[in-house]
């Protein structure tokens, strides 16, 4: 699976996220009082669906250049 849940401390509201070890960049998707990362293909591109204020699925199209 592309996206991991990222934990969040519903307490404070807050997510830990070691920022050093994500070594490629990555998009953070909150919505619904849950948060999920995903790493950006080299080359394509990523689209974020929402519907009624929610996120419905996140795309993914990717290709490579030759």
């Amino acid at each position: 699976m592309r996206l991991k849940n990222v934990e969040i401390n519903h307490q404070y509201g807050e997510m830990d996220l070691g920022l050093m070890e994500l070594d490629s960049p990555c998009v953070i998707v909150i919505s619904d009082g849950k948060a999920r990362l995903a790493k950006l293909p080299d080359h394509g591109e990523t689209r974020v669906v929402t519907h009624q204020g929610k996120v419905k699925r996140v795309k993914f199209d990717e290709g490579e250049e030759f």
